[in-house]
This record gives C-alpha cells, structure tokens and sequence, in this order.
C-alpha cells in the first residue's frame, strides 16, 4: 500500500512539473541608440513568441535587471557595434549578471547585432555576447543554419541595405525572427528533459 501511495505520488509530481514546464519564458534584452537595434529585438522577439507557449519579455538595457536574468529561462542580448565591440551600456549590463552559486548555469543564450556597414565587426561582437554567456556557464546557439552561425545581425549604413532611422531591411529581420524561433524551440525542447 505504502509503495502505491509513493508511486502515484511521484507519478502526480511529475506530471504537475511537466505540465509546469509547458511554457518557457525568454528575455530579450537590448540597446539601441538609432532604433536600428531596438527594431531587430522586436524581430527576434516575434520570432520566440511564435513558439506555443513562449513568454517573451522585450526591455532596452536601461529597463532591464538581475531579477529579469534569474527568472528567463533563455537570454537573448542585442546590441549596435561600437568599434567591433558591445556597447558600453550592454556590457555594463552584463558584468552586473550574478556569478556565485552559477545561478545562469545551463540557461539558454544567444546574441543579435546591428552594423553600419558588411565587415564592421558583427560577428566579433556576437561572439564577444556569446564568450561572456559562457563564462556564466550558458548553453549559447546561433541561428537556425549556416548563414546566421553566431545569431543575428543587420547591416544599416552600407548599399544596397542602407536604411533609414530605426529601420532594417527584411532579409535581416527575417534572420532575427529564426533566431527568436530557434532559441524559444530549444529552451522548451530543454525544459521537457
């Protein structure tokens, strides 16, 4: 009898932490100083929230705190490229994240960009987001294939995708919602193990 009272009650506790886990919340956090960044999160941001049952929160860095980061079960950070570096504000942001007790550890990461021109340091970028998540002990991916390897980025000053303010052509906003997508697909794929 004893043990048929412990197996259904470890079979209710599990079905009640799967039935939990039904949802993943992502955090989208980014800076921007033209709009050009702020319109990629809002790219990659609709991409997560097209996955069922993805809770998407969208904050410029300035909004965006340590209480945000615990609570995300997947982080996404944007930022413009500054001499092929993240922004100070970005980086600000991220050495404040908590580091004793890992806390972040085995959260899912990933990194998205805007550049003035093709070569202006995007990828050192991305990969300067995605070295600081590893030290945090994140699991970091990039897009859905090759041609978005570290994530997503948008070139806005140089023909033929010279844009306006706070704009982005499409084919960039199109690798920023594959990349929301994958990242909110992975982190439910993770929280069902």
């Amino acid at each position: 009898m004893r043990s048929t009272i412990c197996v259904a009650w470890l079979a209710a506790l599990l079905l009640s932490s799967a039935h939990c886990r039904d949802s993943v919340h992502v955090l989208i956090v980014y800076h921007s100083e033209a709009g050009h960044t702020q319109t990629m999160a809002e790219a990659v941001a609709r991409g997560a929230r097209s996955v069922s049952g993805a809770k998407v929160t969208l904050l410029p860095v300035a909004e965006a705190t340590n209480e945000n980061v615990l609570a995300a079960d997947a982080i996404i950070l944007g930022s413009p490229v500054h001499n092929a570096n993240v922004t100070p504000a970005l980086q600000q942001f991220i050495n404040r994240w908590p580091f004793e007790g890992a806390p972040l550890r085995d959260k899912i990461g990933a990194a998205f960009v805007t550049a003035g021109g093709m070569s202006a340091g995007e990828e050192l970028v991305q990969m300067n987001i995605l070295h600081s998540m590893l030290i945090f002990g994140m699991i970091v991916v990039g897009g859905p294939d090759w041609r978005s390897a570290f994530g997503a980025s948008g070139i806005v000053e140089e023909e033929p995708f010279k844009t306006q303010t706070g704009e982005v052509a499409t084919p960039f906003l199109a690798k920023g919602e594959a990349l929301g997508k994958r990242v909110a697909e992975l982190a439910k794929r993770l929280s069902t193990k």
